[in-house]
């Protein structure tokens, strides 16, 4: 077992009151092979949640197992072992560089974890290339190359702490629509040749839609839904959920309600075309 919260509640603690962020959670998160969206609407609990995953935050009632090191734990080696092997990417992770050099920058996390200096450089070269970064420009100054790079460039440095589990808050906020699609399909390539399991904090349910296999609805501190994304999508209670649909999926209700096309479950916008074209040649 990769993750496992057990009834966990944590509360965010004020001087005289306090506020319950999360409410008996319970969860498995698989080590490897899973693509998990986890969404819901402005304080529900999502970035809550995940910062337990790496022990940021620990509950104040139930525990959490990350590769069996339970939490609460007090010991600053197992919380280090633990963010090792759970690396969490926070929004706009470029603001977070500061070394004078890109290298520099991604080998700052390794070098902290105590490795050797041969693995250091092996290890912070192949994640640079891992998001697209060429070796061109290993040398030049994180600040002074595009949005997209310094976000792949800050990427890179979690990858580089080789975690088994990749947790991402917001990846794509800021960027353009091509710049998204460039790093999802970067991060579905990682996921799919290393198989890491990703778990990808976004309100944009198009990309959920598109690369989640698995997506966790969170609602004033409660899981609300958990499950395949078809069964999330067809859930006869969706509208309650505070959530929208993909574009592609309604594209195919409108479709479905003014020609009568068949109605079926589709997360890109080339199945749907895929999907007319095929009808239009019956």
């Amino acid at each position: 077992m990769g993750i496992q919260f057990k009834d966990v509640t944590f509360r965010y603690k004020g001087f005289k009151t306090s506020y319950k962020a999360l409410d008996m959670i319970n969860l498995d998160i698989a080590p490897k092979g899973e693509i998990i969206g986890i969404c819901g609407h402005t304080g529900s609990g999502k970035s809550t949640l995940v910062q337990h995953m790496n022990g940021l935050l620990q509950a104040d009632e139930g525990t959490v197992s990350v590769f069996d090191i339970q939490l609460p734990n007090k010991k600053k080696i197992k919380l280090n072992t633990l963010r090792r092997r759970v690396g969490l990417v926070f929004q706009f992770p470029e603001y977070q560089l500061f070394e004078e050099t890109i290298l520099k920058d991604v080998m700052f996390g390794p070098k902290n974890l105590k490795m050797n200096h041969a693995s250091i450089d092996s290890i912070s070269k192949s994640s640079l290339k891992a998001v697209g970064i060429d070796a061109s420009l290993f040398d030049q100054s994180p600040f002074r190359i595009s949005g997209g790079q310094m976000r792949r460039v800050a990427i890179a440095g979690v990858l580089a702490m080789q975690p088994d589990i990749l947790v991402l808050d917001e990846p794509t906020r800021g960027l353009d629509p091509v710049g998204q699609k460039e790093l999802m399909e970067m991060l579905y390539d990682i996921h799919k040749s290393q198989q890491k399991t990703l778990l990808i904090i976004s309100h944009d349910m198009d990309i959920l839609g598109a690369y989640a296999n698995r997506i966790i609805v969170m609602n004033e501190g409660e899981k609300m839904f958990d499950g395949d994304k078809d069964r999330l999508f067809s859930h006869p209670k969706f509208d309650q959920m505070n959530l929208d649909y993909p574009s592609s999926i309604k594209v195919m209700k409108h479709l479905h309600k003014e020609i009568s096309l068949p109605y079926k479950l589709l997360y890109t916008m080339d199945e749907v075309i895929s999907h007319i074209k095929e009808h239009i040649h019956e």
